[in-house]
This record gives C-alpha cells, sequence and structure tokens, in this order.
C-alpha cells in the first residue's frame, strides 16, 4: 500500500461549501480519475482517505491537506493532472508527494490567514491590532448548539500584523479606491478552534472596530511553529526523505 499526501485549494464560491460535500467532490474525483484507492473492511468499507484540519465553512484556504491510500504505485505528478482534471474549479491540487512516514497531523500546529476587511482603514486597524496584541486576555462569545460560551482568542493567536494592499487588487480600480484593511495572522491549532471570526470579535472587543461589509478570509498556510513563530511546510520531511 502507498500513502499519498496531498495539498489542494478551496477557492471562490467553494468557501461556502461545507467540508463534508468537499469531501464527498474529492472521493467522486479520485473514482473518476481511476486511482486505485485503498479501502477499509467490514460491512460498510469505504476509500482509505484521512483529512487533516479542514478549513470552516466561509473561508477560502490555499493550504488544505489530504492523505490517500492505493493499493498500486502511483506516480505523484501524474495522479496531480488526472484529480485537477477531475476536480471542479476552485479545487486545485497545488502538491502531492509520497508519505515517507510519520504523522501528519503532528506536523500542523499554527495556521496563517490573510483576512481582508473592505472599508476599514489600514491605520485603523493596526490600531486595534496594536491594543488586542497588547492584551493578555481577550474574550469574545461564541454561539455553539448548547448555547453561548466564552472563548479566550489572545493566547491562540502568535502574531498578527497589518499589511498595505496589493497594488494589483484585482486590478480593480474602483477597488483601490476603496480603504481596505488586511490581517495576517498566524493562530496556534487549539482546542476550542480559534478562526478568523473570532480574532474579528476580538477587535471588536478591544477597540470597537466592526467592518462595514463582511471580512474575506483565507488560510495561507498550515505548519508547525519553528523557534522563531514561523511555519515549517508539513510536506518539507517528506520531499528529503
Amino acid at each position: 500500500m502507498q500513502k499519498l499526501r496531498l495539498r489542494y485549494t478551496k477557492r471562490g464560491r467553494l468557501r461556502f461549501t461545507s467540508h463534508r460535500d468537499i469531501a464527498r467532490t474529492f472521493e467522486r474525483a479520485l473514482r473518476r480519475a481511476g486511482v486505485p484507492m485503498a479501502y477499509s473492511q467490514g460491512f460498510s468499507p469505504h476509500p482509505k482517505v484521512s483529512w487533516v484540519g479542514a478549513a470552516p465553512t466561509g473561508v477560502a484556504s490555499e493550504a488544505e491537506y489530504v492523505e490517500v491510500s492505493v493499493v498500486e504505485f502511483v506516480d505523484p505528478v501524474a495522479l496531480r493532472a488526472v484529480l485537477d482534471e477531475a476536480l471542479p474549479p476552485g479545487i486545485d491540487v497545488v502538491d502531492i508527494v509520497q508519505a515517507r512516514g510519520g504523522n501528519l497531523t503532528e506536523r500542523i500546529d499554527a495556521s496563517e490567514w490573510r483576512i481582508e476587511l473592505d472599508g476599514v482603514e489600514p491605520d485603523e486597524l493596526a490600531k486595534a491590532v496594536s491594543v488586542f496584541l497588547a492584551a493578555e486576555s481577550v474574550e469574545v462569545e461564541r454561539l455553539t448548539k448548547n448555547g453561548t460560551k466564552m472563548l479566550d482568542v489572545r493566547p491562540a493567536v502568535v502574531s498578527a500584523l497589518v499589511e498595505p494592499r496589493s497594488s494589483d487588487a484585482g486590478h480593480d480600480d474602483t477597488a483601490l479606491s476603496r480603504p481596505c484593511g488586511i490581517l495576517m495572522t498566524v493562530v496556534r491549532q487549539v482546542t476550542p478552534t480559534v478562526r478568523p471570526d473570532d480574532v474579528l470579535n476580538a477587535l471588536r472587543v478591544v477597540a470597537d472596530l466592526v467592518p462595514p461589509v463582511p471580512a474575506r478570509a483565507t488560510r495561507m498556510a498550515q505548519g508547525r511553529l519553528d523557534g522563531e513563530g514561523r511555519l515549517v511546510d508539513p510536506l518539507q520531511q517528506d520531499r528529503e526523505s
């Protein structure tokens, strides 16, 4: 049996798709591509596909991970090509490596997020971020199926900084004329999970920052934090083995 580790994206309208639907779409694409999948045993065999830290519904991602087990050798380069043809626009396989041992989940303990806040001046956002980082604790309310719970966001946030809007900004002159604060933040994967909307709620709590339109969040990377607070590519060990 061969195990393959894939990095894929979730872009455009698919950010509103649930993880369950993404998983079903992926498994259908594997069947259409003729991938010789390994199956579990028992009365209801299912493909051996393991998902790692799926992004929440409503956000985009450039760095989602899944492990796929096959019963025959598959060339990772060839698999990437046939899968991209079988998958819908928005799900793109950007990397595939053969697993060389170890546990992929243990190589991921944080995510880097890009959060775009249209209608918010970068200076206003930077002031709010400064107040947030200076705090030892920032609690926000989260609505769960069991009622409202309080969540301390601050310990999970490793870093946060404000970037200027890119000069291309989708080549839209109208978009460039509007203020847009861009927050880049690295967040530890703790329990319960701290999501981008929790970070935005924390900025509202500490600085009364309320974007006039919904923010757009994209996960840019996942990995293990090194000694300098940077993320290490979780597939790097497989490439080096």
